[in-house]
């Protein structure tokens, strides 16, 4: 939206996919292009409505105006939450760290380096899917599987549901698409108050790399700990060797191929579906691949026994936040993690100039033992916090507020 501002466009800016909704649309997007209208639309088929009243000479102008009105009353009511949650400085953020006791616990020592997995099963990714997702892709509300009875959408999701298990046969017995992971585990610890020193071996003389973490700064109640995810990793003075490790996974690799002929086909409901599949395989993969690390590769968790409701549920112990993610929103550490996993050789993951993982259908992040760790959300940032980031990243201030512009306090 920015760049269309500075650029001088004047077209109408749509904004609509599963990630996307109106309020962040009204907050974030549609202010930082006032040149020309910015719509949120739920999916593609109602774009084709909001394209017609914008080439309407008789609709467009009462409907842009209508847009805008909403999405300025979607902007006070998002401030007023905000305006009582104040930021505390990021020297008192850091003061509030969490107080953990590094000598009762010790991890235990993982299978060092890499891990390749590739051609991996999609009959046993198929047996971990969280189908609950895969619904709100069509927008059908509900939990699963309780949805396929729901006395609303039941009928549709029945059907839908039917649709996918079909496909998702053919997708294993006739490989439309290859499951390739990476799993990498090294000695670490932490440095500073949110940065993380990941070393070659145990006797951490030698750093491979330097992960960088932000830390939530808003005033909580109660005495709650400003957390980071750094705080989850012994700390270099604690004279206690600690672990991280990292993944990335794809079940996208072939996907391009069977897309182009639901193309040529003009078949788009297959296109979706397929897409949607290999989304919610990637996200198996991510699950089993996390399973076995807790299990044989660190076996921190040795003993676990979840169903897959306590699986999706995340009941497990440890963490595995992703680059881009509420507890680490930096997408640009990902450039990090997949140079420790040398990912794209391994999996044929690539990173655009954005820091988007291709094909679609991936997922990565990082692993954390500690019974403590948890997820969260940082949520916003002040310019001090800011400052320090970009130093300790050796990034320039403008680059920084770049990357971090979506949770800095402004």
């Amino acid at each position: 939206a920015s760049e269309m501002q500075r650029l001088g466009f004047v077209v109408p800016l749509l904004i609509g996919g599963a990630t996307t909704s109106k309020a962040h649309t009204a907050v974030k997007i549609e202010p930082a292009y006032s040149a020309g209208p910015t719509v949120y639309v739920t999916d593609a088929s109602r774009a084709v409505g909001v394209a017609s009243a914008l080439l309407s000479e008789q609709q467009k102008s009462a409907f842009v105006a209508a847009r805008r009105d909403e999405y300025v009353e979607i902007r006070t009511r998002h401030a007023l939450p905000r305006a009582n949650q104040q930021l505390i400085s990021y020297a008192q953020a850091v003061a509030r760290a969490p107080r953990i006791n590094w000598s009762a616990f010790s991890a235990p020592r993982p299978q060092l380096g890499v891990h390749e997995f590739n051609h991996y099963s999609l009959a046993e990714l198929a047996q971990c899917i969280d189908w609950t997702p895969f619904f709100m892709t069509w927008e059908l509300a509900g939990k699963f599987p309780q949805i396929l009875d729901d006395a609303t959408v039941g009928e549709s999701a029945r059907a839908l549901y039917a649709d996918a298990q079909a496909m998702l046969a053919r997708v294993i017995t006739e490989h439309w698409l290859t499951a390739n992971g990476v799993v990498g585990l090294w000695p670490a610890n932490r440095v500073g108050s949110d940065d993380i020193a990941i070393y070659r071996d145990e006797q951490r003389s030698n750093t491979l790399a330097l992960c960088h973490h932000l830390r939530q700064q808003r005033a909580l109640p109660d005495g709650k700990p400003n957390l980071s995810v750094a705080d989850f990793v012994a700390p270099r003075d604690s004279n206690r060797i600690d672990y991280v490790g990292g993944f990335a996974v794809t079940t996208g690799i072939g996907i391009e191929r069977k897309l182009a002929e639901f193309e040529a086909a003009h078949d788009d409901y297959q296109s979706i579906m397929l897409k949607a599949l290999a989304d919610r395989l990637a996200e198996a993969f991510a699950e089993r691949l996390h399973a076995r690390v807790r299990l044989e590769l660190w076996g921190y968790a040795n003993g676990e026994a979840l169903t897959a409701q306590e699986l999706i549920d995340e009941r497990y112990q440890g963490i595995r936040p992703a680059p881009g993610y509420p507890a680490c929103p930096d997408h640009s550490e990902k450039a990090t993690l997949f140079a420790l996993l040398d990912a794209t050789a391994h999996t044929g993951v690539e990173l655009t100039e954005s820091f988007a993982m291709h094909p679609a259908a991936a997922v990565s992040g990082w692993y954390f033992a500690h019974p403590e760790a948890k997820y969260f959300g940082v949520g916003r940032i002040g310019e001090d916090q800011l400052a320090s980031y970009a130093t300790r990243k050796g990034m320039a201030l403008a680059e920084a507020t770049r990357w971090l512009s979506p949770v800095l306090e402004r």
